[in-house]
C-alpha cells in the first residue's frame, strides 16, 4: 500500500517532515503552499516562488528589509493567533519604517506530535491575514524538532518594503515633537495572559493584532510630517519612548489621562498588579 506523506486531518506532525525528502515536500506542497498561495494571487511583482530565494521585480531603489520570530503560549488566543501574529508583526514592522509591505517569508518550527489540525488553522490564518493586507508571502522553510523541543510551533518570519521619501527614525526626533497613539493600549498583552491563565473577565478582552501599515499610509497621503513610529510590543508604550529617548537623547512627558485603556484592561491589570503602561499592544 501506499502511505500518504501528510496525516489527515487528526493526526500529528512526524520528525521525517523536517527531514528534507519525500514526506517533508508533501508537507509543503499539500498543505502549507495551498493555505499561503492566496496572497501571491494579486502580486503581480512576485516573479518566481519555486527557488531557493524568491525572485521580485521592484522598481524603488529605497527598501526597508525586517525579520523577527514568534513565540507565543498559547498558540490562539482572543482576536488572534501565532500565525496571525507572526504576519502582522511583521508587517507593522515596515510599517514603522514608513515602508509599504512589499513580500514576506515565512518560516516553521514544529514539534513532533504538533497535530496537523492546529497547524492547519495557524497556516490559513497566516494566508487570510497576508491576503488581506494584499502582501504575498513568497517563501519560507520548515523544521521539526523532537517532542518538548519547540513549545508546538514557533514562527519566524521576515519582510521586504518599499520605503517612503521621509526618513522616519529615532533620529529624526526634536524637541517639541508630539506622541500621537493609533488605538488604546495593553489589550494584547492582557488577551494573552487571560488565555494563558483561564481568566474570565466580566469584560472580555480580544488582541489589537492587526496590519497598521493603512493608518501608516493616510498619514503618509495627508502629508504629516513623521519623525519615528514604534510599534509597543514587549514593554508597552513606557517602554517603547524610554528607549525612544535613550536613541535620541531627549525626555518624553506622557499625561495618563490622555492616554485611551480599556476597562476590561483596566480591570485586568488591577487583579494582576500591572501598570497599563507597561503591557503590550500589538
Amino acid at each position: 500500500t501506499v502511505e500518504c506523506g501528510v496525516p489527515h486531518i487528526g493526526e500529528t506532525i512526524q520528525l521525517a517532515h523536517g527531514g528534507g525528502g519525500r514526506r517533508m515536500g508533501q508537507l509543503i506542497e499539500q498543505l502549507i503552499r495551498p493555505a499561503l498561495r492566496r496572497s501571491l494571487e494579486a502580486a503581480p511583482w512576485v516573479k518566481d516562488t519555486r527557488h531557493d530565494s524568491a525572485a521580485l521585480d521592484i522598481d524603488t531603489g529605497k527598501l526597508a528589509l525586517t525579520s523577527d520570530s514568534y513565540v507565543v503560549s498559547p498558540l490562539f488566543f482572543p482576536g488572534g493567533d501565532i500565525g496571525r501574529l507572526a504576519v502582522c508583526g511583521t508587517l507593522n514592522d515596515l510599517a514603522m519604517a514608513g515602508a509599504r509591505p512589499r513580500a514576506l517569508t515565512l518560516s516553521l518550527i514544529l514539534e513532533e506530535g504538533l497535530p496537523l489540525e492546529t497547524l492547519r488553522r495557524v497556516l490559513d490564518s497566516a494566508g487570510t491575514a497576508a491576503q488581506t493586507a494584499g502582501v504575498p508571502i513568497v517563501s519560507g522553510d520548515t523544521k521539526v524538532v523532537e517532542r518538548g523541543k519547540a513549545d508546538g510551533l514557533f514562527i519566524n518570519t521576515s519582510g521586504v518594503g518599499e520605503r517612503s521619501e521621509q526618513w522616519i527614525h529615532p533620529a529624526s526626533i526634536q524637541p517639541g515633537d508630539a506622541v500621537m497613539l493609533l488605538g488604546d493600549v495593553g489589550r494584547h498583552g492582557v488577551a494573552i495572559l487571560c488565555a494563558r491563565q483561564t481568566l474570565h473577565l466580566e469584560s472580555p478582552v480580544e488582541s489589537d493584532c492587526r496590519s497598521l501599515w493603512p493608518d501608516v499610509e493616510a498619514l503618509l497621503a495627508a502629508n504629516v510630517e513623521l519623525h519615528c513610529l514604534r510599534d509597543c510590543t514587549r514593554g508597552g508604550l513606557a517602554s517603547a519612548c524610554l528607549e525612544l529617548a535613550g536613541e535620541c537623547g531627549l525626555s518624553f512627558c506622557l499625561e495618563e489621562t490622555f492616554i485611551p485603556v480599556t476597562p476590561g484592561v483596566q480591570s485586568a491589570a488591577e487583579l494582576l498588579g500591572l501598570d497599563p503602561l507597561y503591557i503590550a499592544c500589538e
